[in-house]
């Protein structure tokens, strides 16, 4: 993916479309909530999760299409009970929403991650896989790639998932709602780690998820836009077109794809594909598809 980024983002920017890049934080984004579980070191932001309140920010823009990109380094030691959340996400019951969630977990044991993907308000399509390497340690690229062909999720720029676009199966895609970017750290242990049975160990935190670099390569949507124009906007024609567009980014390379293998065949310890007591009749997308 990064290189198409680098050919095609000097054509995006040629046709004059509003992109935010790589910035520092307060260019793009600001605090959700708790701006006091905040604390800025030089080029670094860190997260702060105690037993009075966790934190989050969200972008000052919405955006379709594009990729959006953070630089993470998760909850030192014993995180159980702990989630650090990265996703996107549309506003509304009928929302769509892509989710990296970072479930902690007590020490020694890997870091797992969920994903999940919305569409028109609907998710239960969670995938959890272990890391292969362990994210306390140093800062890991978390990406979300989005086109009207695929979202794409992506760890260190080796994709983790994939959702596909099956209209033509009469599966809804997420392709006309514009997205904010948002992060978060919170306590969830009624069920992140192992289920809810580890709960947190107050006596561990604070609990702090580190940010060094934000990224956002996407098409910023107004908010008084309506959501029809947006979508028009943001979409190549005749007149100008847009990298995330590029018919190589409709689908994965073969090394993407190899990557995506290795992860499947590795990393992966949950799939609701392959759930038949939660979906005794298999979701559409999951008969479908080769990279759910």
């Amino acid at each position: 993916m990064s290189g198409y980024l680098a050919l095609f983002v000097g054509l995006m920017l040629f046709v004059g479309v509003s992109v935010a890049t790589s910035a520092k934080f307060d260019q793009l984004f600001q605090p959700s909530w708790a701006l006091d579980h905040f604390i800025h070191e030089g080029d670094l932001l860190k997260l702060k999760l105690d037993n009075y309140s966790g934190a989050g920010f969200g972008s000052k823009s919405k955006y379709m299409f594009g990729k959006v990109t953070i630089q993470l380094k998760l909850v030192e030691g014993d995180s159980a009970g702990t989630v650090t959340a990265f996703y996107m996400s549309s506003d509304g019951p009928t929302h769509n929403e892509f989710d990296f969630e970072f479930l902690g977990n007590t020490s020694g044991e890997p870091y797992s991650v969920q994903t999940n993907v919305y569409v028109n308000g609907v998710g239960n399509r969670e995938q959890r896989f272990n890391l292969w390497f362990d994210p306390t340690k140093d800062f890991h690229s978390y990406s979300i790639f989005w086109n009207q062909r695929q979202v794409v999720f992506l760890v260190d720029e080796t994709p983790v998932r994939v959702h596909t676009n099956m209209e033509h199966k009469g599966i809804p895609f997420p392709k006309d709602q514009a997205m904010g970017v948002y992060s978060s750290i919170w306590n969830a242990d009624d069920w992140a780690t192992q289920g809810g049975r580890v709960k947190t160990d107050w006596s561990h935190g604070p609990f702090i998820a580190t940010y060094k670099t934000f990224e956002i390569n996407a098409c910023e949507c107004p908010v008084s836009v309506a959501a029809v124009d947006n979508a028009k906007k943001c979409s190549s024609s005749e007149d100008k077109k847009y990298w995330w567009d590029d018919p190589n980014l409709s689908v994965l390379s073969l090394h993407q794809s190899h990557q995506l293998m290795w992860v499947r065949a590795n990393h992966i310890f949950y799939d609701y594909c392959t759930d038949n007591a939660r979906f005794p009749v298999t979701p559409a997308e999951c008969v479908h598809h080769r990279h759910v």
